[in-house]
């Protein structure tokens, strides 16, 4: 016997415009077909830019899909597989509560074209139900119903970087170290940047990612880097976005199936000097630096010497 509502039967609530002579059968596929839709639709809402591990949604921007140690981790991490136009990109560790990047890795594959001027934002900082790509942020605010305040609370926004002195935008994954014009819009998100001082961004360490990446990639058929910021004792933006203390960047290229070679940089954030080390004199000094466990930037195939 069938329950009835004041609109009739219970599953008319559901499906209001079908015929009132349905058969059992006929309702009991289409009730599945509703479960299985609410169903799909939850695991998609989980499946997002913003995930709880890179080995398992986007371990391809890292040698042997092995991600950095755990002794980067901030406090307040968000793993980010850094989406554009529907594609993953590159992969950022994201400190929710200093407002920078903590490591981003990709692969170094450069090629010439136009510097982008867009810059956008996470919106999967925001919440799991917001867009899975990055977004400009007066399309969040016009089209999803977010308020500026949302917006501002969850990550670094464009405002925070204007009317700085010695200091500008400095991507930590750089546009120029990609082949097309998409992937170079890719680096243009505010979870990429990091106050750097103007002078090194513009002087060595431009030279580093210019010049000597050319050179130290000769003979690589696929470099892997990471790239990342130490944390600092000084903010900007009235104390929203931390000015990192150094800027560091690392290496690991594929020669051939038998041969790899690494190296890493390191440059304090406020002198025009980029210091060139092996790999594990890297992963040394940023132990240091961060003083928890021993620091490991790549798979241990990767030569430390």
């Amino acid at each position: 016997m069938q329950k009835h509502t004041e609109n009739g039967p219970w599953w008319r609530l559901f499906f209001p415009k079908v015929s009132k002579n349905l058969s059992l059968e006929t309702l009991l596929a289409m009730l599945l077909l509703l479960l299985l839709q609410v169903l799909v639709s939850c695991l998609w809402l989980g499946h997002g830019e913003l995930v709880t591990s890179f080995e398992s949604s986007c371990p391809q921007f890292f040698f042997r899909e092995t991600p950095p140690s755990e002794a980067l981790e901030p406090e307040s991490p968000a793993w980010i597989c850094q989406r554009y136009k529907n594609q993953y990109y590159f992969a950022t560790l994201y400190d929710r509560s200093r407002r920078i990047p903590v490591y981003s890795a990709y692969l170094y594959q450069p090629g010439s074209g136009k510097r982008p001027k867009t810059w956008m934002v996470e919106p999967q900082l925001l919440g799991s139900v917001y867009p899975k790509t990055m977004e400009k942020e007066w399309t969040l605010l016009k089209y999803y119903n977010i308020s500026l305040e949302q917006l501002v609370k969850s990550q670094a926004v464009l405002q925070d970087y204007k009317n700085l002195t010695g200091l500008n935008r400095g991507h930590l994954n750089p546009n120029g170290h990609h082949h097309d014009f998409s992937s170079r819009m890719a680096t243009f998100t505010l979870t990429n940047i990091v106050p750097q001082d103007e002078k090194l961004n513009g002087g060595a360490w431009n030279n580093y990612e210019q010049r000597i990446m050319i050179k130290r990639t000769q003979g690589c058929n696929t470099t892997y880097v990471v790239v990342g910021a130490v944390p600092g004792n000084s903010y900007i933006a009235k104390g929203r976005v931390n000015k990192p203390s150094h800027i560091w960047s690392s290496a690991c290229c594929e020669v051939d199936t038998n041969h790899r070679k690494a190296w890493g940089v390191i440059a304090e954030n406020d002198k025009n000097e980029v210091q060139l080390l092996t790999l594990g004199e890297l992963e040394d000094v940023l132990t240091e630096l961060y003083g928890r466990d021993q620091v490991s930037l790549f798979d241990s195939d990767c030569p430390r010497e």
